[in-house]
């Protein structure tokens, strides 16, 4: 009886190996670049056709993705949001290391296909620290809205890179999505 149960078993392991080995030799992975840089989650060829995680690739894009479960399918929606920084009524893109001004954020939203919970804008520093500007909850589950935050001071300390980013969660959601992002550069005087 005891030998019955090793032959099976062994037989089921040959199977099963010969299975992982055969199912790894027809996948490859794929690396995944997004603006240059390699995603810390990759794509899998098979069978000829490149799968890619669908969740990495609609962030990059700036789009959001809703599981439907009752279909088994994932929806991508991909809204327009078009930002306007603004220094009283001077629209700008740059400063000099050390400005510190009050600011603005202008932000037209359209093609918006599915229901919105609520937006937010941050600003995020060259060294990472992320600053939280402001949120609304959306009431009107329009297509296309305006979005326009109070006046706030805000003083870039550094050079490089600062990105100003807009954010949507969808109704029934508890998770942000970037949707958008602009950069303001700011440079050491000249």
């Amino acid at each position: 009886m005891k030998f019955r149960k090793i032959a099976i078993m062994l037989t089921l392991l040959s199977i099963w190996g010969g299975t992982m080995i055969f199912a790894d030799a027809t996948t490859q992975k794929v690396r995944v670049m997004i603006n240059g840089t390699e995603q810390d989650e990759g794509g899998v060829l098979l069978e000829g056709k490149t799968y890619l995680p669908l969740r990495q690739i609609a962030e990059a894009m700036g789009a959001i993705v809703r599981w439907d479960e009752n279909n088994k399918r994932a929806i991508l929606y991909k809204p327009n949001v078009h930002m306007f920084l603004y220094n009283g009524s001077q629209p700008f893109g740059g400063v000099n290391k050390g400005y510190q001004g009050k600011i603005k954020v202008f932000s037209q939203i359209d093609n918006v296909k599915t229901d919105l919970a609520s937006v937010k804008v941050t600003i995020e520093d060259p060294s990472g620290k992320e600053r939280f500007i402001q949120s609304e909850n959306v009431t009107n589950n329009n297509d296309s809205f305006w979005f326009i935050t109070d006046e706030f001071d805000y003083k870039f300390e550094a050079t490089g890179k600062y990105k100003v980013r807009f954010y949507m969660r969808l109704s029934n959601s508890e998770d942000w999505v970037v949707v958008s992002e602009k950069l303001i550069t700011s440079s050491s005087k000249g």
